[in-house]
């Protein structure tokens, strides 16, 4: 979900729902790897049942990282998602489903966002690749050095959507590696798999949460199944919380902020494109063997508790005195409604509201009040109350004018101290040239221990070559300054020669907002600036409004009963202020019925730019390009993008024309006869696929139903799989046991001894106006309280407190570690020696000696605190 920030707000205030993941590792024995035995107990001190995959998150990384080298064609990519899900599999090890689920085809209010990445993606390609050529041009025509410039084929990250021939392969090689794995794995032999490739219809992560819905509605339904979703995205969040499972984990990457990137031109680390100088490439490494390798650990992963934040979330939001019982679960229903407001996938944030201002702190605060006021919650069961939204939104717009002041107040403070920071830094600029190694200066009393120095001469010889070209570009720059007559300010140039405007290099150029929120008279500007009418004009505004409503309701649906409607879209790119939003009671009764997703290479043509026509056939990608195309406009070369207050690009408002849906099909009506027999497979919709081992209960009856050649849907036994319910139907291209698979990867091998089973599989089906409760189901046993009892909390320390302690990973019952007697007077000794080694240290400042023998003593002390207490005797006073 689109909210910038969520979960870095989240994390921060509500620390104790994040727990590191600790994951086994393979071995190695006589150069042959030892794989995971992952049948084994899992190391992080709990067990998980169902693991979903949000296929998505995974293939992105996979098919274009930005922390290591891309894969050098599609067989590659394909390997690194397989190991990728091996890995999630060895940590999280679930006992009975893994459910695989891709993004196929999504509703039309997604499709205006998936349609605004995939143009900007398409135009910052295109931006990078002709400002490299410039810097190129520059940097040789200097004389400068860059390796050569490969003519390799830029991964399109837009062929990531259902209906191309990329999606397709994935298909068939995920269909492969869930066979493989089932055959050969031990972890996987109780599993059942469900693979929903791009051909389902619906977003990844709510084809998931739509399986969960239908499974809790189904009497063998286990209330105590421990679910485990992998996502990195903020409504994974919500979609968790809205099951109201009490037990529900979400795996996501841990995040590291500016992790070093090569630059883009020379492929080598410690700067960006811009400042690209053309400097020749270090030798990395004694023999250069490892040039193409990018520094950088192993990303890790973390576990988001969702049961210790439904504890956090009991304690903000209970409400004392209400003229009715306090319902939690109804509460969490409405904290997620209010998330809505400050950004998700369908609509614009309103721009009052901002997460980094506390924004949701905000809301709570104004909601309790209204539901003292009211007598009651503003959702149920996915369904919005309007009017007592309107009392929530109507509290926001009395405090707008004071929000856009004092977001200008902080804006300012923030600009000030960063140009203070820089000045500071700019004062203390290090010298163009530092030798690294055992050469470089070290910090007094640091503890990294520089690299020793394997060819001295090697290394003075680059020393001197360094300092040689740092004096000739020092030379170059001024034979420029002197070439070009530059004897001011308005001649100064920049490291590569280049001139650079005559103003403070400190000071960027600031985009100006017309708008001026901060001032009086903000909400004409907007609505003159953005929508193009006058603040007077109440119908228009009214228009608005009532878009924003319906949107409110069809996410609040989408989330808790699936999707209401294939077709609604909110119709503008920005949304209306809270002080609109009156009278909205009536605005909204319903969403049109039986409404039908979009086939797959239709989407295509309502989500990609001309750019990426390349994947749709040649007469669909003529309507794209050609000048006499009924819907050219829908293609447009170059856009605006509307930073709209904000500073960089990527969080600006992309202008583009929204798609007409009934243009859109008419224009294809003529050329949907010139589809290939593969390409008419490719723009149907398909259906989910149920996997199992042969050794499963399962197995014999689907076995049957492919002897039997029925060719009608059948009611799966709940008691063979773990209380699954759902219909199933005979594959035209099965997967059979003790049948090969073959391989669609060449450096994989064929499947000879195939152990896995594949079918057609279906959720439950509920009649159109039936819906799911939202609540903790029956028989549910919650889990054990984490966080600290409010006594404690209070700081009443003459309450009984019990025995209480803080809950580190999964297992309420893990032992404490202690120190010993022999660790305590180690940990002594270590004070001492530290406490002998300053004083030594402040004698030979006293002394004047030399700083160097200081840090080389402060290195020994490193060395000391690390080593082990029976090597203490050797570190005493002789030192």
């Amino acid at each position: 979900m689109g909210v910038p920030a969520f979960f870095r707000w989240l994390s921060r205030k509500y620390a104790s729902i994040v727990v590191h993941c600790l994951e086994e590792k393979s071995k190695e024995c006589n150069g042959v790897r030892i794989p995971v035995d992952t049948s084994k107990p899992n190391p992080n001190e709990v067990e998980f049942d169902n693991l979903y995959l949000d296929m998505n998150g995974i293939i992105h990384p996979c098919t274009h990282p930005e922390d290591k080298a891309a894969p050098k064609n599609e067989d590659e990519m394909m390997v690194a998602i397989f190991e990728y899900i091996d890995r999630l599999f060895n940590i999280v090890r679930p006992r009975r489903v893994l459910y695989m689920a891709i993004d196929g085809v999504a509703p039309r209010a997604k499709m205006n966002q998936q349609r605004s990445r995939r143009f900007r993606a398409s135009k910052e390609g295109a931006e990078l690749t002709e400002e490299k050529d410039k810097i190129r041009e520059e940097i040789i025509g200097r004389g400068g050095y860059l390796p050569p410039d490969e003519i390799k084929e830029r991964f399109d990250s837009n062929c990531i959507t259902p209906g191309t021939e990329f999606m397709d392969n994935l298909a068939q090689c995920l269909r492969y590696y869930v066979s493989e794995r089932l055959s050969n794995d031990p972890g996987w032999t109780n599993i059942t798999v469900i693979l929903s490739d791009a051909s389902v219809p619906g977003e990844g992560e709510h084809k998931i949460m739509d399986y969960i819905r239908r499974q809790r509605a189904q009497p063998h339904h286990d209330p105590n199944t421990h679910h485990c979703l992998c996502g990195a995205d903020a409504d994974l969040i919500m979609l968790g919380l809205a099951t109201h499972e009490p037990n529900f984990t979400i795996i996501r990457e841990e995040f590291k902020p500016n992790k070093p990137r090569p630059c883009a031109l020379c492929n080598q680390m410690g700067h960006e494109l811009k400042d690209c100088s053309g400097t020749a490439r270090e030798k990395q490494g004694e023999h250069d063997q490892f040039a193409d390798a990018m520094p950088g650990s192993e990303q890790e992963f973390i576990f988001i508790r969702l049961c210790v934040l439904r504890e956090y979330l009991e304690k903000e939001l209970t409400m004392a005195s209400l003229p009715f019982p306090f319902d939690f679960e109804r509460s969490v229903d409405d904290w997620v409604f209010m998330c809505f407001f400050v950004g998700n996938d369908f609509l614009p944030h309103l721009p009052s509201l901002e997460i980094r201002e506390g924004a949701i702190d905000r809301l709570v605060g104004i909601y309790k009040d209204v539901v003292h006021k009211t007598g009651g919650y503003i959702t149920h069961n996915g369904f919005v109350e309007l009017e007592r939204v309107e009392l929530i939104m109507q509290a926001v717009g009395v405090a707008e004018d004071n929000i856009f002041k004092k977001r200008k107040d902080d804006d300012e403070g923030f600009k000030r101290r960063m140009k203070d920071k820089k000045k500071r830094m700019k004062a203390e600029r290090p010298p163009a040239y530092m030798t690294g190694g055992q050469f470089a200066p070290q910090a007094l009393g640091g503890r990294n221990r520089p690299d020793t120095v394997q060819n001295a001469r090697h290394q003075a010889f680059d020393m001197r070559m360094q300092n040689n070209q740092v004096r000739s570009d020092a030379a170059q720059s001024l034979k420029a300054l002197m070439k070009n007559g530059a004897g001011g300010p308005s001649g100064a140039q920049d490291a590569r020669g280049v001139k650079r405007k005559a103003e403070d290099s400190d000071s960027e150029p600031e985009p100006e907002d017309v708008v001026r929120l901060w001032e009086d008279g903000w909400k004409q500007r907007y609505y003159k600036t953005k929508f193009d009418v006058d603040s007077t004009d109440e119908d228009f505004k009214k228009k608005v409004v009532r878009s924003y409503v319906e949107g409110l309701c069809w996410v609040l649906r989408y989330y808790y009963q699936g999707c209401a409607s294939w077709k609604w879209y909110f119709p503008f790119h920005y949304a209306p202020f809270a002080s609109d939003f009156k009278d909205i009671k009536g605005m909204f009764s319903d969403f049109e019925k039986d409404t039908k997703p979009f086939k797959p290479l239709e989407q295509l043509m309502g989500v990609f730019p001309a750019a990426s026509g390349n994947f749709l056939p040649e007469t669909w990608r003529e309507l794209m390009s050609s000048p006499d195309s009924a819907i050219i406009d829908f293609y447009p070369d170059d856009f605006a993008i509307d930073l709209n207050g904000k500073k960089y690009a990527w969080q600006g408002v992309a202008l583009l024309p929204f798609v007409d849906e009934r243009r859109l099909r008419a224009a294809l009506g003529d050329v949907y006869p010139d589809l290939s027999t593969e390409e008419e497979r490719r723009n149907s919709l398909g259906s989910d696929l149920l996997f199992v081992k042969k050794s499963h209960p399962l197995c014999d009856f689907i076995r049957e139903l492919y002897l039997a050649e029925s060719q009608e849907a059948t009611q799966m036994p709940a008691e063979l799989c773990h209380g699954i319910q759902g219909m199933l139907t005979l594959d035209a291209d099965p997967i059979l046991p003790d049948k090969p698979v073959e391989s669609p990867i060449p450096s994989l091998r064929d499947i000879m001894t195939n152990s896995a089973i594949g079918v057609k599989f279906l959720d439950p089906q509920f009649e159109g106006d039936h819906v799911f409760k939202a609540i903790v189901l029956p028989k549910a046993k919650m889990p054990a309280k984490v966080l600290k009892p409010g006594d404690w909390e209070a700081g009443n320390r003459n309450s009984n407190r019990g025995n209480w302690r803080p809950q580190l990973g999964f297992n309420p019952n893990r032992q404490q570690a202690h120190l010993n007697q022999s660790a305590h007077r180690n940990g002594q000794s270590y004070e001492q020696l530290q406490r002998d080694l300053r004083s030594l240290c402040g004698e030979f400042r006293r002394r004047g000696k030399r700083l160097k023998v200081v840090s080389a003593m402060l290195d020994v002390s490193s060395v000391v605190f690390e080593a082990s207490s029976e090597f203490l005797p050797c570190f005493g006073h002789p030192v």
